[in-house]
């Protein structure tokens, strides 16, 4: 990123795609050989014909903030690996040890989270825009600062792009007459597992996605692919709320 940015400030535009689709267009391509001048043709190759659109790069206060909402995510997968081990040891001192590590885990947690709300409120941009996310039933700080974190581009784009870019449009897997089930993946691992989280709640407490997902099981989708369909359609009414900067009782 640090060569991103340094393009970005030279007032160059910029994109940054992922490697393993470069790879994969290398592959495609007959370059199976890898070396640095070869990998530099085969960007400016796949830069030219596919064409990747330029995007802002996060400046220093953006990337601050993404990689504080990574280490809360981090901190939360311990103390639940560290919840299971504890659960399962049988040695009394290693229970203690355990529960004193899921303790201080617990701490650094709160010290991350205190570190988080700091940076939103130094930004009175990231403050009006959590304010407008958390006006939504099902959405709480912390989905809202991860998007504010790792889904930037969230208000710009239209419902199908900012849906793609998140990982959550449907892909069609059709060949002559068969139709194959839509599936979704690719975009952002980890603004998909936060969607899906809000939707679980959403589904509860948000009157319009638990309408949607009580008619989806009514007809017979899975819950699985109920809560994707409830994803998308929270991210679309996120997308919306951004974009019109109007809070959800003034959308609703």
């Amino acid at each position: 990123m640090e060569v991103a940015a340094a393009l970005a400030g030279a007032g160059l535009p910029v994109a940054v795609v992922n490697p393993r689709h470069v790879r994969d267009f290398a592959r495609a391509a007959g370059q199976l050989a890898k070396t640095d001048q070869l990998d530099a043709r085969v960007i400016a190759l796949f830069a030219e014909r596919m064409r990747p659109e330029a995007r802002p790069v996060p400046d220093a206060k953006a990337k601050a903030l993404a990689e504080l909402v990574a280490r809360r995510r981090q901190l939360v997968e311990m103390i639940t690996a560290e919840g299971n081990r504890k659960r399962q040891a049988r040695e009394p001192k290693v229970v203690e040890r355990i529960a004193a590590h899921i303790a201080w885990l617990q701490q650094e947690l709160t010290a991350i989270e205190q570190d988080l709300g700091t940076a939103v409120k130094e930004s009175p941009a990231w403050v009006a825009d959590e304010a407008l996310l958390c006006s939504v039933p099902g959405v709480g700080s912390t989905v809202a600062r991860t998007l504010l974190a790792e889904l930037p581009e969230l208000g710009t784009l239209d419902r199908r792009r900012i849906a793609a870019l998140a990982g959550v449009a449907p892909m069609n897997r059709d060949s002559g007459t068969m139709r194959g089930r839509r599936i979704i993946g690719g975009g952002r691992a980890t603004v998909r597992a936060t969607l899906y989280m809000a939707a679980l709640v959403a589904a509860r407490v948000n009157p319009v996605i638990r309408r949607m997902y009580l008619r989806l099981r009514e007809a017979g989708r899975p819950v699985k692919l109920a809560l994707t369909a409830c994803m998308r359609k929270l991210l679309t009414i996120l997308n919306a709320i951004v974009r019109d900067r109007k809070a959800w009782e003034a959308s609703a």
